[in-house]
């Protein structure tokens, strides 16, 4: 594996079975075990201040631009993904084109174990995800969703 583009702010723990790439996550960030966070040259991934990436979980920024907010919970097992679809097969992408697109996932949300979080999705600050959610469309601030497909439950009162 060819590593580049990783700029690491201070006391950052990444568990050393997990691998990372063209990436820029800030002071404070945890990764646990056997997770894969990539960007590509021209789609940087970021990770804000003290967050925390799940074992198991896989951030794919590489043909649309992530960027994770500060103090972000995401479970085990999430997948975030800039871009889906049948990528081996021109013939099949006639019937299910690629879908890309980039990624915005505000401050203090909490992402919930097994959930999907498709391109072009953007969750606003203290989002909250439920377990097993697939989430292809965007979210405000201070939303409750779940389901597949995710939808809003309720909202966070002040």
């Amino acid at each position: 594996m060819i590593l580049s583009n990783i700029n690491l702010g201070e006391n950052v723990y990444i568990d050393p079975t997990s691998s990372i790439n063209n990436i820029k996550i800030a002071a404070g960030v945890k990764v646990a075990k056997r997770c894969s966070l990539f960007g590509s040259k021209h789609n940087i991934l970021e990770i804000g201040k003290d967050s925390y990436v799940g074992m198991n979980t896989i951030i794919n920024g590489f043909r649309g631009k992530v960027t994770i907010g500060a103090h972000v919970s995401i479970a085990q097992s999430v997948n975030i993904m800039g871009d889906s679809g049948p990528n081996a097969s021109k013939e099949m992408q006639e019937f299910f084109p690629l879908l890309q697109g980039d990624i915005k996932i505000g401050d203090h949300c909490w992402i919930g174990t097994n959930s999907v979080i498709m391109p072009q999705v953007e969750l606003g600050e203290f989002c909250v995800v439920a377990a097993n959610s697939f989430v292809n469309q965007s979210f405000g601030p201070y939303s409750v969703i779940g389901g597949n497909p995710a939808k809003l439950i309720k909202k966070l009162k002040l």
